[in-house]
Protein backbone atom coordinates (compact mmCIF):
# COMPACT_ATOMS: atom_id res chain seq x y z
CA UNK A 1 0.00 0.00 0.00
CA UNK A 2 1.27 3.48 -0.89
CA UNK A 3 2.62 5.39 2.12
CA UNK A 4 1.09 8.77 2.96
CA UNK A 5 2.50 11.52 5.17
CA UNK A 6 1.09 12.65 8.50
CA UNK A 7 0.66 16.08 6.92
CA UNK A 8 -1.64 14.54 4.32
CA UNK A 9 -3.72 12.87 7.02
CA UNK A 10 -4.44 16.22 8.65
CA UNK A 11 -4.84 18.34 5.51
CA UNK A 12 -6.63 16.18 2.95
CA UNK A 13 -9.32 14.80 5.28
CA UNK A 14 -10.21 11.87 3.01
CA UNK A 15 -8.52 8.98 4.80
CA UNK A 16 -10.88 8.56 7.76
CA UNK A 17 -12.01 4.95 8.32
CA UNK A 18 -9.69 3.77 5.55
CA UNK A 19 -6.65 1.53 5.53
CA UNK A 20 -3.49 3.63 5.32
CA UNK A 21 0.28 3.14 5.61
CA UNK A 22 2.74 5.60 7.13
CA UNK A 23 6.47 5.57 7.74
CA UNK A 24 8.13 7.40 10.60
CA UNK A 25 9.98 7.33 13.90
CA UNK A 26 8.87 6.60 17.43
CA UNK A 27 8.63 9.75 19.54
CA UNK A 28 7.18 8.06 22.62
CA UNK A 29 5.70 4.75 23.77
CA UNK A 30 3.48 3.71 26.64
CA UNK A 31 1.92 0.38 27.53
CA UNK A 32 -1.50 0.15 29.13
CA UNK A 33 -2.36 -2.15 32.04
CA UNK A 34 -3.96 -4.59 29.63
CA UNK A 35 -0.88 -4.75 27.41
CA UNK A 36 -1.78 -2.41 24.55
CA UNK A 37 1.14 -0.35 23.19
CA UNK A 38 0.45 3.27 22.28
CA UNK A 39 3.12 4.59 19.91
CA UNK A 40 3.49 8.25 19.01
CA UNK A 41 4.90 8.44 15.48
CA UNK A 42 6.27 11.45 13.59
CA UNK A 43 7.58 11.66 10.04
CA UNK A 44 8.87 15.26 9.78
CA UNK A 45 6.19 16.40 7.34
CA UNK A 46 4.38 18.42 10.00
CA UNK A 47 4.53 19.55 13.61
CA UNK A 48 1.88 16.93 14.25
CA UNK A 49 2.46 13.32 15.20
CA UNK A 50 -0.06 10.48 15.25
CA UNK A 51 -0.86 7.82 17.81
CA UNK A 52 -0.69 4.19 16.78
CA UNK A 53 -2.58 1.51 18.75
CA UNK A 54 -0.68 -1.78 18.67
CA UNK A 55 -2.50 -4.70 20.31
CA UNK A 56 -1.13 -7.99 21.58
CA UNK A 57 -2.77 -9.81 18.69
CA UNK A 58 -0.16 -8.47 16.25
CA UNK A 59 2.15 -11.34 15.27
CA UNK A 60 5.37 -9.54 16.28
CA UNK A 61 4.03 -7.80 19.39
CA UNK A 62 5.94 -9.79 22.00
CA UNK A 63 9.10 -10.24 19.91
CA UNK A 64 9.52 -6.72 18.50
CA UNK A 65 6.85 -4.11 19.21
CA UNK A 66 7.21 -4.44 22.97
CA UNK A 67 10.94 -3.69 22.57
CA UNK A 68 10.53 -0.45 20.59
CA UNK A 69 12.28 2.61 21.99
CA UNK A 70 12.35 6.29 21.11
CA UNK A 71 13.96 6.89 17.72
CA UNK A 72 13.20 3.51 16.14
CA UNK A 73 11.90 3.71 12.59
CA UNK A 74 8.74 1.86 11.63
CA UNK A 75 6.24 1.34 8.83
CA UNK A 76 2.68 1.11 10.13
CA UNK A 77 -0.44 -0.06 8.31
CA UNK A 78 -3.90 0.15 9.81
CA UNK A 79 -7.28 1.81 9.97
CA UNK A 80 -7.41 5.59 10.53
CA UNK A 81 -10.08 6.40 13.11
CA UNK A 82 -11.18 9.39 15.16
CA UNK A 83 -9.49 9.44 18.53
CA UNK A 84 -11.70 9.34 21.64
CA UNK A 85 -9.04 11.41 23.42
CA UNK A 86 -8.88 15.21 23.40
CA UNK A 87 -5.12 14.98 22.98
CA UNK A 88 -5.27 14.11 19.26
CA UNK A 89 -7.71 14.14 16.37
CA UNK A 90 -6.87 10.82 14.76
CA UNK A 91 -5.17 7.57 15.60
CA UNK A 92 -4.26 4.46 13.67
CA UNK A 93 -5.52 1.07 14.76
CA UNK A 94 -2.58 -0.99 13.54
CA UNK A 95 -2.85 -4.34 11.81
CA UNK A 96 0.83 -4.40 10.84
CA UNK A 97 3.91 -2.75 12.41
CA UNK A 98 7.23 -3.37 10.68
CA UNK A 99 10.37 -2.26 12.48
CA UNK A 100 12.84 -0.84 9.98
CA UNK A 101 15.63 0.47 12.19
CA UNK A 102 16.43 -0.16 15.85
CA UNK A 103 18.26 2.15 18.24
CA UNK A 104 21.57 0.67 19.34
CA UNK A 105 22.07 1.28 23.05
CA UNK A 106 18.91 3.33 23.80
CA UNK A 107 20.57 4.54 27.01
CA UNK A 108 23.19 6.34 24.88
CA UNK A 109 20.78 7.75 22.26
CA UNK A 110 21.46 11.55 22.26
CA UNK A 111 17.87 12.48 21.31
CA UNK A 112 16.25 10.70 24.24
CA UNK A 113 12.90 11.74 25.67
CA UNK A 114 14.27 14.05 28.33
CA UNK A 115 14.41 17.77 27.63
CA UNK A 116 17.68 18.94 26.05
CA UNK A 117 19.07 22.44 25.69
CA UNK A 118 19.63 24.00 22.28
CA UNK A 119 23.34 24.12 23.07
CA UNK A 120 23.37 20.38 23.77
CA UNK A 121 21.65 19.33 20.55
CA UNK A 122 24.02 21.56 18.57
CA UNK A 123 26.68 18.91 19.21
CA UNK A 124 24.47 16.45 17.30
CA UNK A 125 23.60 18.36 14.14
CA UNK A 126 23.13 15.07 12.30
CA UNK A 127 20.43 14.06 14.78
CA UNK A 128 18.92 17.36 15.86
CA UNK A 129 16.38 17.58 12.98
CA UNK A 130 14.62 14.79 14.89
CA UNK A 131 13.67 17.36 17.52
CA UNK A 132 10.44 19.30 17.04
CA UNK A 133 12.17 22.71 17.16
CA UNK A 134 14.76 22.03 14.47
CA UNK A 135 12.15 20.30 12.31
CA UNK A 136 9.98 23.42 12.52
CA UNK A 137 12.89 25.68 11.60
CA UNK A 138 13.81 23.44 8.66
CA UNK A 139 10.29 23.60 7.25
CA UNK A 140 10.18 27.39 7.64
CA UNK A 141 13.59 27.68 5.96
CA UNK A 142 12.25 25.63 3.06
CA UNK A 143 9.19 27.90 2.82
CA UNK A 144 11.36 31.04 2.79
CA UNK A 145 13.58 29.56 0.07
CA UNK A 146 10.49 28.78 -1.99
CA UNK A 147 8.98 32.23 -1.44
CA UNK A 148 12.12 34.04 -2.60
CA UNK A 149 12.36 32.04 -5.81
CA UNK A 150 8.65 32.35 -6.60
CA UNK A 151 8.60 36.11 -5.95
CA UNK A 152 11.62 36.82 -8.11
CA UNK A 153 10.46 34.65 -10.99
CA UNK A 154 7.02 36.26 -10.80
CA UNK A 155 8.70 39.67 -11.13
CA UNK A 156 10.67 38.66 -14.21
CA UNK A 157 14.04 37.83 -12.64
CA UNK A 158 16.16 35.03 -14.05
CA UNK A 159 18.13 32.70 -11.79
CA UNK A 160 21.88 32.65 -12.50
CA UNK A 161 24.37 30.31 -10.80
CA UNK A 162 27.42 32.34 -9.84
CA UNK A 163 30.79 30.64 -9.15
CA UNK A 164 31.78 29.47 -5.68
CA UNK A 165 35.49 29.37 -6.58
CA UNK A 166 36.79 32.82 -7.50
CA UNK A 167 40.08 34.64 -8.02
CA UNK A 168 38.85 38.08 -6.90
CA UNK A 169 37.79 39.67 -3.65
CA UNK A 170 34.34 41.11 -4.23
CA UNK A 171 34.22 43.15 -1.05
CA UNK A 172 37.88 44.15 -1.04
CA UNK A 173 38.19 43.14 2.60
CA UNK A 174 40.68 40.28 2.26
CA UNK A 175 38.63 38.00 4.59
CA UNK A 176 38.59 35.00 2.27
CA UNK A 177 39.34 31.28 2.38
CA UNK A 178 42.02 30.15 -0.05
CA UNK A 179 41.32 26.99 -2.04
CA UNK A 180 44.22 24.56 -2.44
CA UNK A 181 44.73 21.10 -3.93
CA UNK A 182 45.90 18.48 -1.45
CA UNK A 183 48.02 15.45 -2.28
CA UNK A 184 47.58 11.94 -0.90
CA UNK A 185 49.18 12.97 2.42
CA UNK A 186 46.92 16.02 2.79
CA UNK A 187 49.82 18.31 2.01
CA UNK A 188 49.33 21.36 -0.18
CA UNK A 189 50.32 20.23 -3.66
CA UNK A 190 52.17 23.08 -5.33
CA UNK A 191 54.56 22.44 -8.20
CA UNK A 192 57.60 24.61 -8.54
CA UNK A 193 58.38 26.03 -11.95
CA UNK A 194 61.24 28.52 -12.29
CA UNK A 195 60.69 29.58 -8.68
CA UNK A 196 57.07 30.49 -9.41
CA UNK A 197 54.14 28.73 -7.77
CA UNK A 198 51.98 26.95 -10.31
CA UNK A 199 48.52 26.39 -8.87
CA UNK A 200 45.75 24.13 -10.19
CA UNK A 201 43.99 27.15 -11.73
CA UNK A 202 47.22 28.95 -12.56
CA UNK A 203 46.62 31.47 -9.77
CA UNK A 204 45.43 31.71 -6.18
CA UNK A 205 41.71 31.10 -5.86
CA UNK A 206 39.27 31.49 -2.98
CA UNK A 207 35.80 30.58 -1.78
CA UNK A 208 33.49 33.39 -2.80
CA UNK A 209 32.31 36.05 -0.36
CA UNK A 210 29.72 37.15 -2.91
CA UNK A 211 28.63 36.34 -6.44
CA UNK A 212 27.67 39.95 -7.09
CA UNK A 213 30.31 40.95 -9.62
CA UNK A 214 29.66 37.98 -11.88
CA UNK A 215 25.93 38.46 -11.40
CA UNK A 216 26.31 42.04 -12.66
CA UNK A 217 27.65 40.69 -15.94
CA UNK A 218 24.35 38.91 -16.51
CA UNK A 219 22.29 41.89 -15.32
CA UNK A 220 24.04 43.96 -17.99
CA UNK A 221 22.69 41.57 -20.62
CA UNK A 222 19.50 40.01 -19.22
CA UNK A 223 18.32 43.05 -17.21
CA UNK A 224 16.94 41.31 -14.09
CA UNK A 225 18.78 38.40 -12.44
CA UNK A 226 19.37 36.78 -9.07
CA UNK A 227 21.45 34.06 -7.43
CA UNK A 228 20.90 32.12 -4.23
CA UNK A 229 23.70 30.02 -2.85
CA UNK A 230 26.45 29.60 -0.24
CA UNK A 231 29.03 32.28 0.51
CA UNK A 232 32.02 32.24 2.85
CA UNK A 233 33.57 34.86 5.12
CA UNK A 234 36.86 34.26 6.93
CA UNK A 235 36.02 36.78 9.64
CA UNK A 236 36.89 36.34 13.30
CA UNK A 237 33.29 36.92 14.40
CA UNK A 238 31.92 34.55 17.00
CA UNK A 239 28.53 36.10 17.73
CA UNK A 240 24.93 34.89 17.72
CA UNK A 241 24.39 36.60 14.37
CA UNK A 242 27.45 35.52 12.38
CA UNK A 243 28.25 32.41 10.36
CA UNK A 244 31.38 31.56 8.41
CA UNK A 245 29.34 29.78 5.74
CA UNK A 246 25.89 31.12 4.98
CA UNK A 247 23.39 31.35 2.14
CA UNK A 248 22.85 34.65 0.38
CA UNK A 249 20.26 35.88 -2.05
CA UNK A 250 21.75 38.41 -4.47
CA UNK A 251 19.61 40.50 -6.80
CA UNK A 252 20.78 42.71 -9.68
CA UNK A 253 18.67 44.92 -11.92
CA UNK A 254 19.72 47.01 -14.92
CA UNK A 255 18.33 50.49 -15.52
CA UNK A 256 17.60 51.01 -11.83
CA UNK A 257 18.66 53.24 -8.97
CA UNK A 258 18.79 53.15 -5.18
CA UNK A 259 15.14 54.17 -4.87
CA UNK A 260 13.48 51.38 -6.86
CA UNK A 261 15.87 48.66 -5.72
CA UNK A 262 15.35 49.48 -2.02
CA UNK A 263 11.57 49.55 -2.51
CA UNK A 264 11.81 46.16 -4.23
CA UNK A 265 13.90 44.80 -1.35
CA UNK A 266 11.22 45.85 1.13
CA UNK A 267 8.51 44.15 -0.95
CA UNK A 268 10.59 40.97 -1.17
CA UNK A 269 11.01 40.81 2.61
CA UNK A 270 7.31 41.33 3.24
CA UNK A 271 6.40 38.74 0.63
CA UNK A 272 8.48 36.09 2.42
CA UNK A 273 6.91 36.94 5.77
CA UNK A 274 3.44 36.76 4.24
CA UNK A 275 4.26 33.41 2.59
CA UNK A 276 5.30 31.93 5.93
CA UNK A 277 2.18 33.25 7.64
CA UNK A 278 0.03 31.62 4.95
CA UNK A 279 1.87 28.31 4.65
CA UNK A 280 3.46 27.56 8.02
CA UNK A 281 0.60 28.03 10.47
CA UNK A 282 1.29 24.95 12.60
CA UNK A 283 5.01 25.78 12.73
CA UNK A 284 4.28 29.33 13.89
CA UNK A 285 1.87 28.08 16.54
CA UNK A 286 4.59 25.75 17.80
CA UNK A 287 7.08 28.63 17.97
CA UNK A 288 4.46 30.81 19.64
CA UNK A 289 4.24 28.26 22.42
CA UNK A 290 7.92 27.39 22.72
CA UNK A 291 9.98 30.39 21.56
CA UNK A 292 8.15 33.70 21.03
CA UNK A 293 4.60 34.20 22.31
CA UNK A 294 4.22 37.32 20.13
CA UNK A 295 5.49 35.78 16.90
CA UNK A 296 2.28 35.94 14.87
CA UNK A 297 1.47 39.48 16.00
CA UNK A 298 5.06 40.53 15.33
CA UNK A 299 5.12 39.14 11.79
CA UNK A 300 1.72 40.59 10.90
CA UNK A 301 2.84 43.95 12.25
CA UNK A 302 5.93 43.76 10.03
CA UNK A 303 3.66 43.44 6.97
CA UNK A 304 1.60 46.49 7.89
CA UNK A 305 4.30 48.94 8.89
CA UNK A 306 6.13 51.21 6.45
CA UNK A 307 9.91 51.18 6.54
CA UNK A 308 11.54 54.46 7.61
CA UNK A 309 14.00 55.95 5.10
CA UNK A 310 16.80 58.13 6.46
CA UNK A 311 20.21 59.37 5.39
CA UNK A 312 23.36 58.18 7.11
CA UNK A 313 23.95 61.80 8.20
CA UNK A 314 20.53 61.86 9.88
CA UNK A 315 21.19 58.55 11.62
CA UNK A 316 24.47 59.86 13.05
CA UNK A 317 22.79 63.06 14.29
CA UNK A 318 20.08 61.05 16.03
CA UNK A 319 22.65 58.82 17.70
CA UNK A 320 24.76 61.79 18.79
CA UNK A 321 21.75 63.55 20.33
CA UNK A 322 20.81 60.41 22.23
CA UNK A 323 24.27 59.25 23.18
CA UNK A 324 23.34 59.52 26.88
CA UNK A 325 20.75 56.76 26.32
CA UNK A 326 22.86 54.48 24.11
CA UNK A 327 26.07 55.07 26.06
CA UNK A 328 28.22 54.21 23.05
CA UNK A 329 29.98 56.98 21.14
CA UNK A 330 29.97 57.33 17.38
CA UNK A 331 31.41 59.88 14.96
CA UNK A 332 30.58 60.66 11.36
CA UNK A 333 32.45 58.21 9.13
CA UNK A 334 32.16 55.30 11.57
CA UNK A 335 30.01 52.24 11.04
CA UNK A 336 26.97 51.64 13.21
CA UNK A 337 27.34 49.06 15.97
CA UNK A 338 24.62 46.56 16.85
CA UNK A 339 23.66 48.81 19.79
CA UNK A 340 23.20 51.75 17.44
CA UNK A 341 21.10 49.67 15.07
CA UNK A 342 18.91 48.36 17.89
CA UNK A 343 18.31 51.86 19.22
CA UNK A 344 17.22 53.23 15.85
CA UNK A 345 14.92 50.30 15.07
CA UNK A 346 13.54 49.33 18.48
CA UNK A 347 13.52 52.60 20.40
CA UNK A 348 13.69 55.68 18.19
CA UNK A 349 11.63 54.75 15.11
CA UNK A 350 10.00 51.52 16.36
CA UNK A 351 10.08 50.38 12.76
CA UNK A 352 12.40 48.78 10.20
CA UNK A 353 14.84 51.39 8.92
CA UNK A 354 16.54 51.91 5.56
CA UNK A 355 19.74 53.96 5.90
CA UNK A 356 21.09 55.49 2.70
CA UNK A 357 24.24 57.20 1.41
CA UNK A 358 27.06 55.93 3.59
CA UNK A 359 30.60 57.35 3.70
CA UNK A 360 32.59 55.79 0.88
CA UNK A 361 35.27 54.50 3.25
CA UNK A 362 32.73 52.19 4.88
CA UNK A 363 31.64 50.58 1.65
CA UNK A 364 32.99 48.47 -1.20
CA UNK A 365 34.69 49.86 -4.30
CA UNK A 366 31.81 49.02 -6.68
CA UNK A 367 29.26 51.39 -5.09
CA UNK A 368 28.32 54.52 -7.04
CA UNK A 369 29.98 57.73 -5.89
CA UNK A 370 27.61 60.55 -4.96
CA UNK A 371 28.10 64.14 -6.08
CA UNK A 372 29.65 65.12 -2.73
CA UNK A 373 32.55 62.70 -3.44
CA UNK A 374 32.36 61.65 0.22
CA UNK A 375 29.45 59.24 0.19
CA UNK A 376 28.22 56.41 -2.02
CA UNK A 377 24.70 55.52 -3.11
CA UNK A 378 24.37 52.56 -0.75
CA UNK A 379 21.66 51.39 1.62
CA UNK A 380 21.23 48.99 4.51
CA UNK A 381 17.92 47.64 5.78
CA UNK A 382 17.75 47.19 9.55
CA UNK A 383 14.99 45.15 11.16
CA UNK A 384 14.09 44.30 14.78
CA UNK A 385 15.97 41.51 16.60
CA UNK A 386 18.47 41.11 13.77
CA UNK A 387 19.80 44.51 12.76
CA UNK A 388 21.18 44.64 9.23
CA UNK A 389 19.52 42.07 6.99
CA UNK A 390 20.00 43.58 3.52
CA UNK A 391 22.83 45.60 2.06
CA UNK A 392 22.69 47.11 -1.41
CA UNK A 393 23.64 49.98 -3.65
CA UNK A 394 23.69 51.51 -7.04
CA UNK A 395 26.70 50.04 -8.82
CA UNK A 396 29.39 52.36 -10.17
CA UNK A 397 28.80 52.38 -13.94
CA UNK A 398 31.44 55.06 -14.76
CA UNK A 399 34.79 53.45 -15.48
CA UNK A 400 36.93 56.39 -14.33
CA UNK A 401 35.19 56.54 -10.95
CA UNK A 402 35.47 52.77 -10.62
CA UNK A 403 39.20 52.77 -11.31
CA UNK A 404 39.80 55.59 -8.82
CA UNK A 405 38.00 53.63 -6.11
CA UNK A 406 40.10 50.56 -6.88
CA UNK A 407 43.26 52.63 -6.48
CA UNK A 408 42.00 54.11 -3.21
CA UNK A 409 41.37 50.63 -1.83
CA UNK A 410 44.69 49.21 -3.04
CA UNK A 411 43.17 46.68 -5.44
CA UNK A 412 44.98 45.26 -8.43
CA UNK A 413 43.03 46.72 -11.35
CA UNK A 414 44.22 44.00 -13.72
CA UNK A 415 42.30 41.40 -11.69
CA UNK A 416 39.12 43.29 -12.51
CA UNK A 417 39.67 43.95 -16.21
CA UNK A 418 36.65 41.85 -17.16
CA UNK A 419 34.54 43.77 -14.63
CA UNK A 420 35.69 47.06 -16.12
CA UNK A 421 34.65 45.79 -19.56
CA UNK A 422 31.05 46.03 -18.42
CA UNK A 423 31.62 49.80 -18.16
CA UNK A 424 33.43 50.01 -21.50
CA UNK A 425 30.96 48.12 -23.64
CA UNK A 426 27.47 49.55 -23.34
CA UNK A 427 27.51 50.62 -19.71
CA UNK A 428 24.18 50.99 -17.98
CA UNK A 429 23.01 52.24 -14.57
CA UNK A 430 22.23 49.23 -12.40
CA UNK A 431 21.75 48.35 -8.77
CA UNK A 432 21.31 45.39 -6.48
CA UNK A 433 21.37 43.98 -2.97
CA UNK A 434 22.27 40.95 -0.91
CA UNK A 435 20.06 39.25 1.68
CA UNK A 436 21.38 36.82 4.28
CA UNK A 437 18.96 33.89 4.31
CA UNK A 438 19.84 32.78 7.84
CA UNK A 439 19.24 36.25 9.28
CA UNK A 440 15.78 36.24 7.74
CA UNK A 441 15.13 32.84 9.37
CA UNK A 442 16.40 34.30 12.65
CA UNK A 443 13.88 37.14 12.45
CA UNK A 444 10.92 35.01 11.40
CA UNK A 445 11.36 32.25 13.98
CA UNK A 446 12.45 34.41 16.90
CA UNK A 447 15.28 32.03 17.79
CA UNK A 448 18.22 33.65 19.55
CA UNK A 449 21.21 32.07 17.81
CA UNK A 450 21.84 31.94 14.07
CA UNK A 451 23.44 28.50 14.46
CA UNK A 452 19.93 27.03 14.66
CA UNK A 453 18.88 28.63 11.37
CA UNK A 454 21.14 26.45 9.18
CA UNK A 455 21.43 22.64 9.18
CA UNK A 456 25.20 22.35 9.77
CA UNK A 457 26.60 25.67 11.10
CA UNK A 458 30.15 26.69 10.28
CA UNK A 459 31.67 29.18 12.70
CA UNK A 460 35.19 29.99 13.80
CA UNK A 461 36.61 26.90 15.49
CA UNK A 462 33.71 24.71 14.39
CA UNK A 463 33.46 22.81 11.10
CA UNK A 464 32.13 19.45 12.24
CA UNK A 465 30.10 16.98 10.20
Amino acid sequence: MKKISILEIYTKNNYLNKQITIGGWVRSKRISKIGISFLTIYDGSSTRSIQVIAKKSLFNYSTEIIKLTIGCSVIVSGNLILSPSDLQTYEIKANHVEIIGWIDRPDLYPMSAKKHTIEYIRYFCHLRPRTSLIGVIARIRNAVFQSLNEFLVKNGYLWVSTPIITSIDTEGSGSMFQVSMLDINNQVNIKKNTNKENYFFGKKVFLTVSGQLTLEAYACALSKVYSLGPTFRAENSNTKKHLTEFWMLEVEKAFSDINDISIFAEKLLKNSINFVLDNCVSELLFLQKKVDKNIIFRLNNFLNINFVNIEYNEAINILLKNNHIINEKILWGEDLSSHHEKYLVNNYFKSPVIIRNYPKLLKAFYMRMNKDKKTVSAFDILIPQVGEIIGGSEREDRIDYLENRMIEMGLNKENYNWYKDLRKYGTVPHSGFGLGLERLILFITGIKNIRESIPFPRTIGHADF
